[in-house]
């Protein structure tokens, strides 16, 4: 172990996430470690108690507790990944270029590691996304683990930083496609409850807030979400589009739930052993569709840092919710990309 140290962050460096600043300087730190070390103080930034997600920025100042060595360049490259991951990520790639990779993430599979995760998750899978680079790509956003789709990554730290902040700033577009329980009314909408944690250690279900109490209500965020339904089942489920105006921790699913409309397979928020008859509450559907969470991000519309052009990246539903839509009948042909700029 190297004993205390003190980092200032440099200009070179940006502003950017503190757990993706220290994991860049000290590969050998896992995300776990670093969550650990938050937790209990010994990770501290101008003096102050921090969280993994604080943003650090050039000439803040980063005290560090003693760090495990690095063991060599093996132990660097990270975990030993088996050959069907290795498989699996690489296929999950949609695009790449010398810039960027953007990836169509498997339903239950992580973004990130944390405690019992070991190296299969997204960020731990990167090593087989090098491509011949030096570095592996890094995270820019995250998915939660259940949530399959577009997943962007940047292959260099220039790239990430400009990435975090277009992220940061809102300057990219995100299209979800859920199933819900029952039909939204009106069937075009915006949802604008804020968000706090529900309490107890390790539990980040999210509680909904009305607007009027967010700034009453400690550690409560304002959150917004953009929904269209697209086509209905009759007054059973419905398809919609969901667009998060912000980026808090479970946003669409506490949202949806929150309206009366929770996502079809969210047992944490929609209630797993509920179904739904057609009154809008009750996380199942019966029958042949699927019990996984029904939640995906389609579409992610970003300007490229490196050459300026605006793209859109696409991402096919998963084999769960692919099952459901020809269950239903339902054809992404018929609906438009954007639902919400015909309105606009």
């Amino acid at each position: 172990m190297s004993g205390v140290k003190t980092l200032t962050v440099s200009a070179d460096d940006g502003e950017q996430r503190l757990d993706r600043w220290l994991k860049r300087r000290f590969p050998q730190v896992s995300q776990g470690m670093v969550e650990k070390f938050c937790r209990t103080g010994q990770i501290r930034v101008d003096g102050a108690r921090v969280k993994a997600s604080t943003r650090v920025g050039p000439g803040m100042q980063v005290r560090l507790p003693p760090l495990p060595k690095e063991e060599g360049p093996a132990k660097a490259k990270g975990p030993v990944m088996l050959d069907a991951d290795v498989k699996m990520i690489q296929q999950a790639v949609l695009y790449r270029d010398e810039h960027i990779i953007v990836l169509n993430k498997p339903a239950g599979l992580p973004s990130q590691g944390g405690s019992g995760l070991a190296g299969r998750h997204v960020d731990g899978l990167a090593e087989a996304l090098r491509f011949g680079l030096p570095d592996k790509p890094a995270l820019v956003h995250r998915l939660d683990k259940d949530t399959s789709g577009i997943l962007l990554l940047a292959r260099t730290t220039k790239m990430a930083r400009a990435l975090s902040e277009a992220f940061r700033h809102r300057n990219t577009r995100k299209i979800y496609w859920a199933v819900v329980a029952g039909v939204p009314a009106p069937r075009m909408g915006t949802i604008r409850y804020g968000l706090v944690k529900s309490g107890g250690r390790g539990d980040e279900k999210m509680r909904c807030i009305p607007p009027r109490e967010v700034d009453k209500t400690e550690n409560a965020k304002r959150a917004t979400t953009d929904y269209a339904v697209l086509d209905a089942l009759g007054t059973r489920a419905a398809w919609v589009a969901l667009v998060p105006i912000t980026g808090r921790t479970h946003q669409l699913r506490a949202h949806m739930a929150e309206i009366g409309h929770p996502i079809v397979g969210d047992g944490k928020y929609g209630g797993s052993g509920q179904e739904n008859l057609g009154d809008g509450w009750g996380a199942q559907l019966g029958g042949d569709i699927s019990r996984k969470l029904h939640l995906h991000a389609r579409s992610l519309t970003i300007t490229h840092p490196a050459t300026g052009k605006v793209m859109t990246f696409t991402a096919p539903l998963p084999a769960h919710m692919a099952k459901t839509w020809k269950t239903m009948g339902w054809s992404a042909a018929d609906v438009p990309a954007d639902p919400f700029a015909e309105e606009e």
